[in-house]
């Protein structure tokens, strides 16, 4: 049991040395996400727009709530959070290394969210999206994922990276068809610039991981498992 512990304090520290900044964000939107729960509606709402990156934020204060915004999850929940950071922000951090992943993942959000915020304002210009819509709420970590969740296709060992991509363009981009909005826009837009880091990736130097082997070790792994219970 005390081999045991010692293993997963081991394993858990392994984790938070090589992907510091995101085990820190994560930190830092649970406490975000604590706050959200604590404080009135109205309270939340006055925060969250705020550090909202809409179209009347971003031309009075940019900076502020591009990098404000990221620390919000518009009072969600914070466990999937959890999930979506462990299978995708944590490997990614590790391969490319925490300047690397910084890179790719705040270049998807600024540049998603000015050319999301960009057609919106045409359209609002134009008279096909209504006024209020300058001061829309929108913050969160979508725009930051979406841009890993890209670039991560070339973590991938082929054919498994086809499969992979196949996936994502899928996930992202069938919300440009079925509920075509300016939300959807961005994120896809995002998995556009996380692909448009291939040049970077590919010097990484790192054998690419392949699902089948990972596949291949667990199931030993539980076949070893099974065996031993069997003999005692």
């Amino acid at each position: 049991m005390v081999r045991a512990q010692r293993h997963a304090l081991r394993a858990t520290w392994g984790v938070l040395a090589s992907a510091p900044l995101t085990c820190g964000w994560l930190a830092i939107l649970l406490m975000t996400t604590i706050i959200g729960r604590t404080v009135s509606p109205a309270e939340l709402d006055r925060i969250l727009g705020e550090r909202s990156t809409n179209l009347h934020n971003l031309t009075t204060d940019p900076v502020h709530v591009l990098f404000t915004s990221l620390f919000w999850i518009d009072g969600a929940f914070w466990l999937p959070y959890l999930v979506s950071f462990c299978v995708f922000h944590i490997p990614a951090e590790r391969w490319l290394g925490s300047l690397r992943w910084l890179a790719v993942g705040l270049s998807a959000h600024i540049l998603a969210t000015f050319v999301s915020e960009g057609l919106l304002g045409l359209a609002i210009h134009d008279g096909v999206a209504d006024e209020s819509m300058v001061n829309v709420l929108d913050v969160g970590v979508s725009y930051f994922l979406a841009g890993i969740v890209g670039v991560l296709t070339y973590r991938i060992a082929r054919p498994w990276c086809w499969v992979y991509l196949g996936g994502v363009l899928a996930v992202y981009g069938l919300p440009l068809i079925v509920a075509f909005d300016f939300t959807a826009i961005g994120h896809f837009t995002s998995v556009l610039i996380g692909l448009a880091w291939y040049p970077m990736a590919r010097r990484r130097g790192v054998p690419p991981w392949n699902p089948k082997v990972t596949l291949s070790r667990v199931t030993r792994w539980c076949a070893t498992g099974i065996r031993r219970r069997a003999r005692t």
